[in-house]
Formats: C-alpha cells, structure tokens, sequence
C-alpha cells in the first residue's frame, strides 16, 4: 500500500496563553472558568471570524489559532490584546486577565483539524518568552508585515529556543494601547502651547515586590513637583500610570496622552541607599534632552527630586523663579506608610474597604511625623468620604476631616492639593466664602491641578452653573487622558445638573465608573428618561453595596447653593425607588 503523504501548508500560528491562570483558579475557580468562558464567546471568536482564522483548539488556558495571513495573524492578535484590556478595566488588579501571545509564521504539518511541526512550536516557545499583555512574534511575521501595517517593532535578537535547531530572532511588537473608555475614535490630542510633559511610571529595580510603593511613589512626587510651575502643561498621574509594566512605543505614548516630551527611569533601593536613572526624551524629534544617574543615602531621596525637576524645567523653559520648598516628610517610614495609603483613596474596588485600611494607615503616617502635611491633607479626605459615601455616618468623621484639612494647610499653605481639599471640605459646610479663597490659592499655586478642576465642578454644578462644571471637567480630561473613574462620575453629575439625561447615561454607563457609587446617579437619570424598570434595577445594585444611604441625608449633605439643583436630584432619586 503507498505511503499516505503527510499535508503540510504555509500559515500563519497564533499562540495564546493566559497569565497567572493557576493562581487565579485557586482564589476563585467559577469565577475564573467564568470570566474564561465568557471572553472565549464574546471576544476570542468574534475576533478571529472577523480576520478570517479558525481556532485549531483550545488548550486549558490556551488556545492555538491558524490565519491566512501574517497581517491577519497580526491584527487579530492586536485587537484581542486591546479587548482584552478593555475587559480588564472593570476588574480588579488581581482579578484582572492579561494574555501572553506569540506568532510564527512557517511551515506546519496538517492532522485533521490539528497542526504540527516547528511552525507551531515556534509560536509556542515566542509565547512563553512574552511578558503580560505583550506579542512577540518571529522575524517571518515582521517582515511581512512591517510595510503593511503602522506598527513598530523592538528588536530582542537571536533567541535560543527550547527543542528548535536554529536560534529564532524574536521581536516585541510596539502597538497603540486601546483607547480609554469614553476617547475612542478622538484624533490624536493637539499639543498644548505650553512645553508639556508626562512622567512615566519608574520601574523598580530593587527585585522586591514591596518596592514597588516606592517607585510608584518617587513617579508621583515627580509629577507633583513639575506640576507646581506654571510654565509646564504636565500629564496627570493616574493616565500616565496606565503604561506602568507596558512595553509601549515612547512615540505612541506621546501621541496618545497629547505631550512633546517623555520623562522615564528606574529606581533600585536597597541597604540604605538609592540609585536612580532617569532620562527625558523629545518623543517628537527622537532626541534624548538629559539623562543622568543619582546614587545617593536613602535620607537624600527628596533632595534628589528636586534636582530632577530643576533640571527638567531648566530643559524645557529655562529657568523660573523659585518656587516655595515643599513640606517634605522627616520620615521614610511615615512617607512609605503615606504612599500605600494614598494609593487606596480613589480605588472603586472594594470601595468601603479600601478607604478603611487608608485611614489606617494614614493615622500611623501622621503619628509617626506630627508635621508631615500631605499625610493629613490625604487623611481628612479619607474623614470625608467616610461620612459622605454612606460609609461611617458620623458628625464626628466629618468635624474630625475639616480639623484635619485645616491642619494640612497650616503646615504647609504652599500645596494646591491641601488647599483645595480644605476647599472642598468647607463647601459641605456651607462656608462658601472661604471655601471660594482656598480653591482660588489652590489654582494660582496650580493652575491646571486635575483633580481640583474637577472637584470645582461638582461645586459648580449645585451653584446652578452645569456648562460651567462640564467645561471644567473636560478641561481635566486634557490634563488627565485616562483618568481614574470618578472623573465620569463627576462629568455625569454635572450632565444631569444640566437636564441631559441621555448624556449621563451614557457617560455613567462606561466601565471606567459604572460600577461605584454613581449608580444612585445613573439610576435617577434612568427614572427621569420614563425607563423605570432600569432605574429601579440601578438603584437596587446601588443600595446594595450602599445600605446605609438615606436620600434625606444626602439632600442636607450637599454643597448645593442652588437649592433647585438638589430637588432634581431627589426628585430622580425618588423615582428610582430610592429610600428616603
């Protein structure tokens, strides 16, 4: 009988993997086998139908794709990883589902519906190689596609790759993130008149897991410290902190937060001492402006922020006046305790918890430094939200946050932020005058503070003046591209204070918010658009991760001058089934 002859094609192999997939079985397999089925229907099919591949099989927490086409191969893979992304949003960070993808193309050997030979192995092995959220994929795919798709590629060199001959030159691909919720299918953002920079999150070279509150926090006060001059345009840190672990193009970056200039570096502590590196990079031109190296005692970490900054500024707009020194802290203990506190404030995962271990953890900062002004200015926000969101409703938490911020001030009435939460705070109570003066110091020490902008606009908003607060809040959204979810929350509210229900709605809707507190707002503009069985539905997801809200008591609560504005709210509320 003659020899079957084996079946061999040219094709293009996708190999995907999920990261952390055992881990995330152990703390939660329903949920996991979950979300894994439902991102396999919903995205994984759908994607590959669209670029006409088929699905060889599925392999546990993988799968292995076949397509026509490197480019089809390619686009596929992109647009998985971006979906996958946007998916990821409304999770938390442990929670979260990133995939490692690898792609060959080359020969393979055809079993039925299956694949074999290196071609597949390759794909595989290019898999493994990748860090989370990345594709790497063979020389073949590159060179097919580099003139065919607007794509750049870091090249990583010949790789040796477990039970393959030859070494195999491997390259990451530099691909455009997804845009955030709410952008998508906005140009590229104009650059400002302003020199306008964002800081990148620092990588941490320390090798330990726990440094990462330090670097993130050395990223932070960098940030802080550019903003404080008014000759900058400086990119908030929640958008740039959405590229933190990402290998992404500087120049995509650049385009895609609206900025000229990229500030990046490493920092590694250890044994009492800091080493960092840091370099600023002109994304439009190509051109490195600085670097330099510190190597440093650790007590010297503050001084070393400021040389980045003055010689930054020095780069960019030549010298300015001096500014007032900050209030720095007299601790590294109380300043890493005040960093994993900050970090928890704005969180929407665990919402009531989150702001609970803050004050924790805030109480310990500010007993340990007395004089330690951030720490306190981050504390009486933390008061604040406890009695406002429903959380601890007691006049005491809300007595104890203005004590707290008037304290923040005093040490240090140079730091917008303290100002404007001290602002924010006498608003609740009604203390408009004062309330005005902080706020208008907060903005002559900062003009484009973020967060202040936004948090005027809610203030706005109940004076009656809603295009202001929507002006404001996308004012913010230039500042901060992809910012954290209570931005929309804000930008909602201040679309209902106008009478445009399906604008909240919509904006409320996104994922980025959807699931915090501004449900009650979602379900009140629902109510108001005649859709009563949504806003009833809304109002009940709301109660139940807020039970203790009372409509009465948000109504006297709020920083409202005109009176109007708040019976819309109740009115809506009252709609939607909320208690009184």
């Amino acid at each position: 009988m003659a020899e079957e002859r084996v079946q061999r094609r040219l094709a293009a192999i996708v190999v995907a993997d999920v990261v952390g997939y055992s881990r995330l079985m152990e703390e939660d397999e329903v949920a996991t086998l979950a979300v894994l089925k439902e991102r396999r229907t919903k995205i994984l099919q759908p994607i590959v139908r669209a670029h006409g591949g088929r699905i060889v099989k599925v392999m546990g927490d993988g799968v292995l794709l076949e397509f026509p086409s490197a480019v089809n191969a390619m686009s596929g893979a992109i647009e998985l990883q971006r979906k996958m992304e946007d998916s990821n949003a409304a999770l938390s960070e442990a929670r979260r589902m990133l995939l490692r993808i690898g792609i060959n193309l080359g020969d393979v050997v055809v079993d039925g519906s299956d694949l074999y030979g290196d071609g597949v192995n390759i794909a595989a092995r290019l898999q493994s190689l990748a860090e989370p959220g990345d594709i790497y994929v063979s020389a073949g795919i590159r060179d097919q596609v580099k003139r065919k798709l607007a794509l750049d590629f870091a090249d990583l060199g010949p790789k040796s790759l477990k039970n393959i001959a030859e070494p195999v030159h491997v390259y990451r691909v530099l691909y455009e993130p997804a845009a955030t919720t709410g952008r998508e299918g906005q140009a590229a953002l104009p650059l400002p008149a302003k020199p306008s920079i964002a800081v990148l999150p620092f990588t941490n070279l320390s090798g330990e897991a726990e440094q990462n509150v330090f670097t993130d926090g050395l990223t932070e006060d960098l940030i802080t410290d550019l903003s404080r001059n008014p000759g900058l345009f400086v990119i908030a840190r929640h958008s740039t902190f959405a590229y933190k672990g990402k290998s992404v193009d500087v120049r995509l970056i650049a385009r895609d937060l609206g900025v000229r200039y990229l500030l990046e570096g490493s920092a590694r502590r250890a044994a009492g001492r800091v080493r960092i590196n840091v370099q600023l990079i002109d994304a439009v031109g190509g051109d490195h402006l600085w670097a330099e190296r510190f190597d440093r005692n650790l007590e010297d970490i503050f001084g070393v922020q400021d040389e980045v900054t003055n010689k930054i500024v020095e780069a960019l707009v030549g010298r300015l006046a001096s500014l007032p020194a900050r209030n720095r802290p007299k601790s590294l203990e109380a300043y890493d305790i005040c960093v994993r506190g900050r970090s928890l404030i704005t969180a929407f995962t665990s919402f009531p918890d989150a702001i609970r271990e803050a004050r924790i953890l805030l109480n310990q900062a500010v007993s340990i430094d007395p004089e330690y002004a951030e720490a306190f200015r981050w504390l009486a926000f933390v008061y604040w939200q406890l009695w406002a969101h429903s959380i601890d409703v007691t006049e005491e938490n809300r007595s104890r946050a203005v004590e707290l911020a008037r304290k923040a001030v005093a040490l240090d009435e140079n730091d917008a932020a303290g100002r404007w939460i001290l602002g924010y705070l006498l608003a609740y109570e009604k203390r408009w005058p004062e309330s005005d003066e902080e706020f208008a110091a907060a903005f002559t020490l900062e003009p484009n503070h973020a967060d202040a902008l936004v948090m005027w606009s809610e203030l706005a908003a109940y004076a009656g003046r809603a295009s202001e607060a929507i002006e404001l809040t996308q004012r913010a959204l230039r500042l901060n591209p992809h910012p954290a979810g209570w931005y929309y929350w804000e930008l909602g509210l201040a679309h209902y204070a106008a009478g445009q229900y399906e604008e909240a709605v919509k904006i409320l809707r996104m994922e980025a918010t959807y699931r915090s507190a501004s449900r009650r707002i979602l379900a009140a503009s629902l109510a108001q658009l005649g859709r009563g069985d949504e806003a009833m539905r809304e109002a009940a997801l709301f109660m139940a991760s807020t039970p203790n809200f009372r409509i009465s008591h948000w109504a006297i609560a709020q920083p409202a001058r005109d009176m109007e504005i708040v019976q819309r709210f109740v009115e809506g509320y009252r709609m939607a089934g909320l208690p009184d």
